[in-house]
């Protein structure tokens, strides 16, 4: 079989080369049984299958309670406001996750065959990871497809999407393929994390002595020159074992929430917190949740100082470093800080932010003064947003952000000021200078995965398990990782965090601060758009602003949402509904 391997570039055509130029020379044409001499070749497959993975930070929150773009023609924006489609679905992952799978399965149908190296017992150990690789991703598409496409068929059945295993050709056979249930995608996702495991380490190091060398592979190697050359430092931001125990919790978690409640589905909290557990423990408990965590993405000296592949010590899983970069900052940094201003925290997250006592600010003991407002509040707000007066930038300037403050920053002044009153400040680095006369960028990385979701997976999942002080067969409980999340950002320092002693005793409010406290730790990384999904929780609540002019505060109604009931779930494509009469849609978008 012959791969067409397509090479984009400039070129110029004209009436005498076109048919020169779309015909490959026959050099330049590979087929698979070529992947078996050529291991470089035949990794690049898997390599393919890398690429694809959704971003850590899509900006979905555009589509929340938790901010609006001032990109007016941004996808998200239109899809909160009326016009999600199956047609028109900015969240669908469907082709990119099919298309990686499809360089997946080729790439585990040939892999055996694969001569991967000359020294035998290497061979054994590239062919292991590189399959516990490939499984792994499989997983990881399964599981995004899972959360974005999965949901309730016109009949109520609980469905999800359908699995494929082997390369798909056109002389194979059948595309018309059924969605598979539910449960029968997060047992794939289980047995695919196992196959994963089976032949990987939990992280990639190098050993300096042979009986570090786990038990797996000693099989095929005894010697640490060997195994470090596989599965030392070199691997590291592969795919690993600890990736897919948190993929593992990923998917119990999805699958335990009441948006996925169903007869055919039988994983249970009680699951879900035994499987993030797995992951604290190994961190080393409560306790090792690290105390910078909160603000990784501006902790220059653990960014600055990553070498050999290492991670900070509150990731699990990242991109490769960025050197020199002001992406982030470029489209999300005020007018008069050089930057687009794309994302506009609303108001309704504001508000989210409790005050230092711990106390939200609705409640009788806060001490909230809403002449005040941002005075006296959870340090992660004046981390992760940036309000009238707040400070920013390599010169720490001032932003005023009301209608009338006479700056660019003012709402609504320029196509590129707030909507809300509000700038994003998460995952910038006030260190980059944008200015063009002396514009400077930094290093940076995205996240895959975090320690503290982790944390908060089995909070969540332990709360509704066994209650806020319950901790199932583990040493901790969901109070203990809460008031560990809590105090690590100096929240309730002052009064033994009273207001989460209150809570305690009650799963209803112990659930309703989890929830708050993922909201704000996870803000502007991807997660709120798919929790309320699986929380069932309301879709519409309208973006709200405040316009700080002086001592004036003028909360503003600055986006409508229009979510439909049926929207709780995202859609099939229509153009495979469309091919494929097999093909289910969810309820509501046909």
């Amino acid at each position: 079989m012959k791969l067409y391997l397509a090479i984009l570039g400039a070129a110029v055509l004209t009436g005498t080369a076109c048919k020169k130029m779309l015909t490959p020379d026959e050099e330049n044409l590979k087929s698979v049984e070529q992947m078996y001499t050529d291991p470089n070749y035949a990794q690049g497959f898997l390599m393919n299958a890398y690429r694809s993975i959704p971003a850590y930070y899509d900006n979905s929150e555009y589509a929340t309670d938790d901010a609006v773009t001032n990109q007016r023609n941004d996808g998200y924006l239109q899809m909160a406001t009326g016009s999600w489609t199956a047609a028109n679905s900015p969240v669908s992952v469907w082709n990119p996750s099919y298309g990686a799978m499809q360089y997946v399965n080729l790439f585990l149908a040939n892999a055996d065959k694969v001569n991967w190296a000359a020294d035998p017992e290497a061979a054994v150990l590239f062919k292991m990871r590189m399959k516990g690789e490939a499984y792994g991703l499989r997983a990881l598409y399964m599981y995004f497809l899972l959360r974005n496409h999965g949901g309730f068929s016109a009949d109520g059945q609980l469905m999800g999407v359908p699995i494929i295993t082997e390369m798909q050709t056109a002389a194979s056979g059948n595309y018309n393929m059924p969605r598979a249930t539910f449960a029968a995608c997060v047992q794939q996702i289980y047995k695919d994390l196992d196959s994963a495991e089976a032949n990987l380490p939990i992280e990639y190091s190098d050993l300096s002595n042979v009986n570090q060398i786990p038990d797996k592979f000693k099989v095929a190697t005894q010697k640490t020159a060997v195994y470090n050359r596989v599965m030392g430092q070199y691997s590291r931001q592969l795919f690993n074992g600890l990736i897919a125990k948190a993929f593992r919790a990923r998917t119990a978690l999805l699958a335990a929430s009441p948006g996925f409640q169903h007869a055919s589905n039988s994983v249970t909290w009680a699951n879900a917190a035994d499987l993030a557990s797995a992951i604290i423990d190994y961190k080393g408990g409560v306790s090792s949740l690290p105390a910078n965590g909160y603000t990784y993405y501006a902790n220059a000296a653990d960014i600055d100082g990553l070498s050999g592949g290492n991670n900070p010590s509150e990731i699990i899983w990242r991109e490769n470093i960025q050197t020199g970069n002001g992406d982030q900052e470029a489209a999300n940094f005020p007018p008069t800080l050089f930057g687009n201003g794309a994302m506009n925290p609303t108001q309704n997250l504001v508000d989210a932010f409790p005050m230092a006592n711990g106390y939200p600010i609705s409640h009788n003991s806060s001490q909230y003064d809403a002449a005040n407002p941002y005075k006296s509040r959870d340090p992660r707000l004046t981390a992760y947003i940036i309000y009238n007066g707040a400070t920013a930038g390599v010169s720490n300037s001032v932003i005023l952000t009301g209608s009338n403050s006479g700056t660019d920053n003012g709402i609504n002044v320029r196509e590129t000021s707030t909507r809300t009153g509000y700038y994003m400040k998460k995952r910038l680095r006030m260190d980059v200078n944008r200015n063009p006369a002396s514009i400077s960028g930094k290093n940076r990385y995205n996240p895959r995965i975090r320690y503290t979701e982790i944390y908060l997976a089995y909070a969540e999942a332990a709360n509704e398990a066994w209650g806020p002080t319950g901790t199932g067969s583990h040493s901790y409980s969901a109070y203990d990782i809460i008031k560990r999340i809590r105090s690590r950002a100096g929240v309730g320092a002052g009064n033994g965090d009273a207001y989460l002693e209150e809570c305690k005793g009650d799963v209803v409010k112990m659930r309703e601060l989890i929830r708050n406290e993922r909201r704000l730790e996870l803000s502007f990384e991807s997660f709120r758009f798919w929790d309320l999904r699986r929380w069932k929780a309301p879709l519409n609540e309208t973006a709200r602003g405040m316009n700080v002019n002086g001592t004036s505060y003028t909360p503003l109604n600055v986006e409508l949402r229009t979510y439909q009931d049926f929207m709780y779930y995202g859609p099939i494509p229509f153009s495979e509904v469309l091919k494929y009469n097999n093909l289910v849609q969810n309820k509501g978008w046909q």
